[in-house]
């Protein structure tokens, strides 16, 4: 046999990846999870995280996701801190390649995530979980009061800015051009919205921040027109990224039906895949809810799946 076998390999190491890994190791599946170059996905840069059920005060992302991986090693998960870059699901046993190295499963359970699109500039990721974020559900209610940004001109956007007005005192919508992507109903209830402010044609070209007795935080954005060039600066507390997200689906193109958008396909209420055998779970599936707690329940179907299709498939 050869000795880079299992039973079940996971992809991916978020909320998804370690509640599956928890669930197959629990089940003597032995997983072996991959943990790919973020280790603990999204969470990672998300400072606290204060609506995961448990956590009565709150917890840091990166340790949320510590605790998780602890836990799926204590049931004997094997982690390896490798990146999963080709894939070959044409025939079983699957195989899952790390540079040189292959590997063969019985079942395969995705939960790669998505990557928040940015901006790209460098103040961005200094003040990525200080007054940056690109989730409104997880950081709106740090912002009590205050003023904030939301950058974007989808449905996404216009979500996050009306969501964010239950906290905060103002919530400017900063997009590049003047005509919007999002559906009318949701530009409507923005517009109609007192404490949303549009600015259109325009674009952030600096976050700014301080740094003061060690703690970070905005202060304050540069905006430039894209029409004119004219720079102003916008004193801000908060800057929230809704450009999208793309689900991390690439190398899987080949093997799995996936959406228009590129996230994999899944049969209704369950994690199958288009491939028997290939489960997915998490942010890679799921362009809806994208939460950690939505995230840690799909990967409990993915394992609780792919351990009775495994009972229906043994393979000896």
């Amino acid at each position: 046999m050869n000795k880079n076998h299992r039973k079940v390999i996971i992809i991916g190491s978020g909320p998804a990846g370690f509640t599956a890994a928890i669930y197959a190791a629990r089940a003597n599946l032995s997983p072996l999870v991959f943990e790919g170059n973020q280790p603990g996905g999204q969470l990672t840069i998300t400072t606290e995280v204060e609506n995961f059920p448990g956590f009565e005060n709150g917890i840091m992302g990166p340790e949320l996701m510590d605790i998780m991986r602890k836990q799926a090693k204590r049931f004997g998960a094997e982690m390896l801190f490798k990146y999963v870059d080709k894939v070959d699901f044409s025939t079983r046993p699957f195989k899952v390649f790390s540079g040189k190295d292959e590997y063969t499963a019985d079942a395969v359970i995705i939960a790669t995530g998505a990557s928040a699109k940015w901006l790209g500039i460098p103040s961005e990721q200094e003040y990525m979980g200080y007054g940056v974020s690109a989730c409104a559900t997880c950081d709106g209610f740090f912002f009590k009061d205050q003023d904030v940004i939301v950058v974007g001109g989808g449905d996404s956007a216009m979500e996050e800015a009306t969501y964010l007005t239950k906290f905060a005192k103002k919530v400017i919508i900063v997009h590049r051009r003047d005509q919007f992507r999002a559906s009318a109903i949701m530009l409507e209830r923005a517009k109609k919205n007192p404490k949303i402010e549009f600015r259109t044609n325009e674009v952030i070209d600096e976050i700014l921040g301080k740094n003061e007795n060690g703690r970070k935080f905005v202060t304050g954005v540069r905006l430039r027109n894209v029409k004119t060039n004219e720079v102003t600066e916008l004193p801000i507390n908060g800057v929230f990224l809704a450009i999208g997200h793309k689900p991390n689906t690439e190398i899987f193109k080949d093997f799995l039906e996936l959406d228009e958008a590129g996230y994999i396909k899944v049969k209704p209420g369950t994690t199958y895949t288009s491939v028997e055998g290939v489960f997915a779970a998490g942010d890679v599936t799921d362009k809806v809810y994208r939460q950690a707690i939505t995230a840690a329940g799909m990967g409990c179907m993915a394992a609780i799946d792919a351990g009775r299709w495994l009972e229906e498939h043994e393979t000896h």
